[in-house]
């Protein structure tokens, strides 16, 4: 029959597609009440449209204060295992030492580790030194789990470069520094940029680590959460809709970039 065998040559687009509806609707469903009006002090039923809550997006008390502290967090976090990562990951693919295979090993933990174990244990090491809970210890905890993830990406895409490049551009008397910032560098920056952005997005919606490690700093999840207990704003779901738009438009930035660089090579 031409439907089956229609649907037998897209079936793969058509289960896409489900996936990513699927995987967009939680989205939508925050975009649509971002413009309710709801009644009672929680937005979970539509009731009327209104612009209310995108007119005064920091009209709830204390919200804006934990998305600034949220964003700067994340911001230090992604640069720290950026850099840090970054390093650690041309270390192991570029030298040979010893106890190298069981770094390889414990690079891993933090992903396969619980976050409520990592939490309690980062809170333990905390207590230990006697250190004082808040904005230092939130973001030693962030760059502590992040790192994993920006090794984990910088490391597969220096593993796929091609070694002959950097010493056709020594054999071109180029320098060091010269050979890093011109060859090296541009060809690991992919796996930089990921590894940056996981980092920014689990730094900025992390919310069990810390929670364990805040003391009285209160981050944007936390927040969220603690609204969540006696009325959600819709000026949550506008911050949510705003940081989804923003994502969104960054990636199709990214990929204008990325194909005009393309047709001017071609």
């Amino acid at each position: 029959m031409p439907v089956v065998n229609w649907l037998k040559r897209h079936l793969v687009v058509i289960a896409g597609l489900f996936t990513l509806a699927y995987l967009l609707l939680p989205n939508v469903i925050v975009t649509v009440f971002s413009f309710n009006k709801p009644k009672g002090r929680f937005n979970y039923q539509w009731q009327r449209f209104s612009l209310d809550a995108w007119k005064k997006p920091c009209g709830v008390a204390d919200m804006c204060g934990s998305l600034s502290i949220s964003l700067q967090i994340a911001v230090w976090a992604t640069l720290g295992a950026t850099v840090l990562g970054t390093m650690i990951a041309f270390a192991l693919v570029r030298y040979r030492f010893r106890a190298r295979g069981a770094i390889n090993s414990l690079i891993f933990l933090p992903m396969a580790m619980p976050e409520v174990v990592m939490a309690a244990s980062l809170l333990t090491l905390f207590l230990n030194l006697g250190a004082q809970l808040g904005f230092w210890t939130i973001l030693i905890a962030h760059i502590m789990f992040c790192l994993s993830f920006v090794v984990t990406a910088v490391k597969a895409r220096v593993m796929s470069m091609d070694p002959r490049l950097e010493e056709a551009a020594r054999d071109l008397y180029a320098g060091p520094v010269q050979t890093f910032l011109r060859v090296t560098l541009p060809i690991a920056a992919p796996g930089i940029a990921a590894g940056a952005l996981l980092s920014f997005a689990l730094s900025f919606d992390d919310f069990i680590i810390t929670n364990f490690n805040a003391g009285s700093t209160v981050t944007f999840p936390m927040f969220v959460w603690g609204s969540a207990q006696r009325g959600t704003p819709v000026q949550i779901n506008v911050i949510g809709t705003a940081m989804f738009l923003l994502a969104v438009l960054f990636v199709l930035v990214s990929m204008l970039i990325t194909n005009r660089r393309n047709h001017q090579k071609a």
